[in-house]
């Protein structure tokens, strides 16, 4: 499926998914964050922050940061690999999963009004 849109049109069509996600109270993700969350949920798993550095061309510390937040969010978690305790897979949760589904549905609504 294509959708034809001009730049103004997905400029537009982002903004009104943004400003509905701030009416709703919606957790105040970062751009970075958003692009991290959407990566742990949107491709194959497993995660790390080295893979996830990799994926969005960032530093690991600022993946650890934007994990770190999203974290106490409870967005994502940490999990210890059994294999080797020196690596840690980032996973995803019941909360993350909801607000990312609920986004969805803003872009959807979004995207109808285009």
């Amino acid at each position: 499926m294509t959708i034809e849109l001009s730049e103004l049109q997905a400029l537009d069509m982002w903004r009104r998914a943004i400003v509905e996600s701030v009416r709703l109270d919606a957790p105040d993700l970062s751009a970075r964050q958003m692009a991290l969350l959407l990566s742990v949920y949107l491709t194959p798993s497993p995660h790390t922050v080295r893979g996830l550095a990799k994926i969005l061309k960032i530093s690991k510390p600022a993946v650890t940061r934007a994990i770190d937040r999203l974290s106490d969010m409870g967005m994502v978690r940490r999990k210890p690999d059994e294999h080797d305790r020196r690596s840690v897979f980032i996973q995803r949760t019941v909360r993350g999963s909801v607000f990312l589904r609920e986004y969805g549905e803003l872009i959807v609504q979004a995207a109808k009004k285009a």
